[in-house]
This record gives structure tokens, C-alpha cells and sequence, in this order.
């Protein structure tokens, strides 16, 4: 196995395209995109999550428009081109943007305006507003150099993203937003290529509407592998990383890329898609030699946590969901439906396609991702920090995967009396949620309201050696719970699973807000 130490360096934290190149970093090679993206149209947006590689993508196109020809040695474009024009790039990251306020908008904006005015000179005294400035740097810089200005916007929404729920300050932003891009709608003889990237949709509807020729290729199949790692990428151009993993956290090679998989892996762009790595997380991992969470403990969106509220989600309904087509295409504020925004944020993805129906089924993508939402939602059934409950957490999770229900019950038991509750407890749906999030935690398979012949068991949870069937009572006894099981029969739904099934009553005492008491059978 080779040394660690004699690999290229990882570009994690590294979004320019130049600096990954001369400090001789790993670069997982995006360039034959490029001319797939110049035949594709001269004005292009493209939609992906957060930390998914956009960035460097855009650097990547700055350096190819600015004719930077050595920067791409052993590169797929460098053996194809053969022009290497330089062209005038005026390139935004509005990531920088997220004041939440008008002002500071207005000055960010200015800022990025005012580098390139020392550039390409200030305009007449009449150009005084926002879009006046866009629109005469964009002419002057065509003048002066000759040619016509590649324009790449990247992270076009960042200003919004967090104001997204409060619908005053939403509109304010946007007309500014609207305001500093109508320029590109008016300047189409000046400008060779444009580019603008982001996470969400709902600005695009909007802030671009009159620039009807934007061509959105987020879904297109061609382009669903444009950001992040593929596995067939992570299998030819990083197999020494994958090594130096195994060897680290002491796995053979095949358990290690299963580990990986499980964690990062599992994204889909398009109905026919490569399965693709989140690239934050994987790079941090190979670096770490660690399976951490690291997308999700880099941020939660503010706007993603008020919008499930909004929209009354409760962990169960976090599952595989049916989409049409074209409600991909609905402004986030008019959303009838969350998982639009769940997908164009990363927290699901596409897992099939109908093309007869133009039905998508969506559902999150990995292991990381499920962890992580439910560590979100935790402090809605229980008000506390995650991180306080996740000892407790972690130790129900091995008496699990010893298959101790009753030592995890006991665990469970403890954690709820010392933690304090929320609002609306009296309620069986509340503890069935918790306990679908707490199963969740611990990694394990698990659904609510599952049909039988003869009605519904409350909870199903899959450990891998067997089934359990959890009914559920409130105020009434874990042996009322257990009748019900057996009346009913529950269990011959499962016969056929190949696993035993075993049966589990848990009574809640809605006064001291934990399990009063429990009772289980093979």
C-alpha cells in the first residue's frame, strides 16, 4: 500500500481552480465539460447543494476564459484545445453577499463592481446605479480589450438564502438582485458566455425572468456528473487515497469503499445519473481518516429549518416520495410541496425515474444526510442541545447492535426523564416520532403506520438479525399495547422476511413524559 505521505495533497477548503494547480493539489478533471457547455448555449445556469464543487468549477471556467493554456497541462481540454482565447472575465461570488439587509447589499454589490472599474475604468457621472455600472463595465471591457465579457456568477441566491422565509426583506433583496442583473438581458452583443450558478430555483423564476435565453441544464443527464465525485472517478483517479483510508481505520479496500459509500455516496442530478460523492465530505474523510458528518456540521441553512416547520414535517414523512416533473420547476415562495427545496439542497435526491409518468422518486441519499436531519429534528420532540443526548445516543446504539432492546429501552428511559420537554407531549404521534428519530440515530431501518391485513403496527424497525413490530399506548399499559399485537396479528405480515420477528408493547406516561413501561416477545 502506498504512504500516505507521498500523495497529492487534498484541495479540501481550496475553491481556486489556480491554487489547487500550483500547489499541486488532487483535481478530479471536470474540464471536458467545457466544450460540452459551449455547444450547449451561450447563457447557462446550473443548480446543485452547497460545498458540492461550484466554486471550482467557476474558477476552473475563469482560468479556461482568461487563456491560462498551462494551468491545464495533463488536463482533458489541454490536448483538445487549440485556440485559448483570452476574453475579458467580470466573475461574482455573491457568497459574500449575505448581509440580510438592503445596505449592506448595495455596498457588497458595489464593492465587486468597484475592482473592476480600476480595471476597465469608471463610466460617464450619469452611471450611478447598480445595474448603469454593470452594464458600462461590461461595454467598456468589450471596447478596450477587443473582445466580448464572459460573465460567471457563482452562488447567485446566497444573498436570499437566508431571508428566504421572511418575505418583507425577501423582496427588498430580490428587486435589488433583479435590478443588478438586467444588465446580461440587454447586453447580449457585448458578452461571449455566461454562467451563474446557485442552490435554489426561486430567484432563477424571478430575477432572470426576462432573460428568457437562460438555458437551466441542473436535470439534464449529460451534466449530472459536472460537480461532485462519481464512484467510477473515485475508483480510477483516487484508489491510493481509498488505501491509505483502509489502512488508517484498519479495513481491507472493499470495506472501506462500502464505508464510504454508505456515508457520502447515493446522489442522483437526473433521472439517468452516476451515482455521485458528496465531494466536501469525502475529502475531508480521506484526509481525516475519519466517517464524520462534515457537510451537515458545516451549516444548516436557516431557511431549510423554517421551511419544514412551515410546512409541518415530522421525521416519518422524511421518506421516499413520489414527484412530478415539473414541480422541480416552482418558485421555492410558492412551493406547494418541500421537497423541491429537500432536493435542490442536498438533503434528497433522485433514486428513479418513470419516464412514461415523468415521475422522480426522491429520498435522502446517504447515511450521512439521514443522521444529520434527525440530529436537526431531535430538538423538536425533546428541547435540547443534540449534542447533550448523543452519549446516551451512542450507547443505545451498541446495545442495539448487540440486540439488547431491553438495555436500550432502559437507556431510552433515562435519557427522556432528564431531559426537558416540549409543548403538545399529550399525544401518541409525538412519541412515536421520537422514537422514529431515535431509531434513526442509531442507524437502523425504521417506518410508522406500516399496513397488515388487519390494520397498522404503530413502528417497524429492521436491525439487520431481526424485526421488531413497536405498538404504542399512551396512559394505558405496555400489556394493552401487546394484546393489540396479538389480536391483530402482526407478525404474518413479516413471515416471509426471513428474520425473527419480535414483539415489542411500550406504554408512555404522558405526566412524567418517558416510558412507564414495556414488554417484549419473540
Amino acid at each position: 500500500m502506498e504512504n500516505s505521505r507521498t500523495l497529492k495533497r487534498l484541495p479540501v477548503g481550496i475553491q481556486t481552480f489556480e491554487t489547487v494547480v500550483e500547489e499541486d493539489c488532487l483535481y478530479v478533471d471536470k474540464t471536458e465539460y467545457i466544450h460540452k457547455l459551449l455547444k450547449q448555449s451561450n447563457y447557462i445556469f446550473l443548480s446543485r447543494p452547497r460545498r458540492f464543487g461550484k466554486s471550482l468549477l467557476v474558477s476552473m471556467l475563469q482560468s479556461y476564459f482568461e487563456g491560462k493554456k498551462d494551468l491545464f497541462k495533463g488536463l482533458y481540454i489541454y490536448g483538445v484545445e487549440k485556440e485559448w482565447t483570452e476574453y475579458p472575465v467580470l466573475r461574482f461570488d455573491m457568497s459574500t453577499a449575505k448581509h440580510g439587509d438592503v445596505e449592506g447589499l448595495q455596498l457588497e454589490l458595489s464593492n465587486k463592481l468597484s475592482k473592476y472599474e480600476q480595471i476597465y475604468g469608471k463610466g460617464l457621472p450619469d452611471e450611478v446605479n447598480l445595474n448603469q455600472r454593470l452594464q458600462g463595465l461590461i461595454e467598456r471591457a468589450h471596447g478596450r480589450t477587443g473582445r466580448k465579457v464572459v460573465i460567471l456568477i457563482d452562488e447567485y441566491d446566497a444573498p436570499l438564502l437566508d431571508v428566504a422565509h421572511r418575505k418583507d426583506q425577501l423582496e427588498q433583496l430580490r428587486q435589488i438582485m433583479r435590478n443588478f442583473y438586467s444588465p446580461l438581458k440587454f447586453s447580449d452583443p457585448h458578452l461571449q458566455f455566461v454562467f451563474i450558478t446557485g442552490i435554489t430555483k426561486f430567484s432563477q423564476l424571478s430575477i432572470f425572468s426576462e432573460l428568457n435565453n437562460l438555458k437551466n441544464i441542473s436535470m439534464l443527464p449529460e451534466y449530472a456528473a459536472i460537480c461532485g465525485i462519481t464512484e467510477d472517478e473515485v475508483l480510477t483517479q483516487m484508489p491510493d487515497y481509498v488505501d491509505s483510508f483502509a489502512g488508517a481505520t484498519k479495513m481491507t479496500r472493499a470495506e472501506a469503499l462500502a464505508a464510504l459509500k454508505g456515508q457520502y455516496d447515493g446522489y442522483h442530478f437526473a433521472g439517468s445519473s452516476p451515482d455521485i460523492y458528496n465531494p466536501f465530505s469525502l475529502l475531508n474523510a480521506l484526509q481525516d481518516n475519519m466517517l464524520k458528518g462534515y457537510w451537515f456540521e458545516s451549516g444548516t441553512p436557516t431557511f431549510l429549518i423554517e421551511k419544514l416547520r412551515e410546512f409541518n414535517v415530522v421525521p416519518s414523512m422524511l421518506k421516499p416520495t413520489m414527484l412530478m416533473a415539473s414541480s422541480f420547476d416552482a418558485p421555492t415562495e410558492n412551493m406547494k410541496s418541500i421537497m423541491p427545496l429537500l432536493y435542490q439542497s442536498g438533503y434528497f435526491t433522485i433514486k428513479g425515474y418513470e419516464p412514461v409518468s415523468d415521475l422522480y422518486t426522491l429520498d435522502i441519499p446517504n447515511r450521512e444526510i439521514r443522521i444529520g436531519l434527525m440530529e436537526s429534528l431531535l430538538p423538536n420532540y425533546v428541547q435540547v442541545a443534540p449534542y447533550e443526548g448523543l452519549t446516551t445516543v451512542a450507547r443505545m446504539y451498541l446495545a442495539l447492535y448487540n440486540d439488547k432492546l431491553e438495555e436500550m429501552l432502559s437507556l431510552l428511559q433515562e435519557y427522556m426523564l432528564t431531559i426537558p420537554q416540549c409543548d403538545n407531549t399529550n399525544y401518541e404521534g409525538h412519541y412515536q416520532q421520537l422514537l422514529y428519530v431515535i431509531f434513526s440515530l442509531l442507524g437502523r431501518y425504521v417506518d410508522v403506520e406500516v399496513r397488515t391485513s388487519a390494520g397498522r403496527v404503530d413502528m417497524v424497525m429492521n436491525s439487520g438479525k431481526a424485526i421488531y413490530l413497536f405498538e404504542l399506548k399512551l396512559n394505558k399499559s405496555a400489556e394493552a399495547a401487546m394484546s393489540q399485537i396479538n389480536l391483530k396479528d402482526y407478525p404474518s405480515r413479516f413471515a416471509l422476511s426471513g428474520l425473527p420477528v419480535v414483539k415489542v408493547g411500550i406504554n408512555f406516561d404522558s405526566q412524567r413524559h418517558t416510558l412507564e413501561d414495556w414488554t417484549v416477545e419473540d
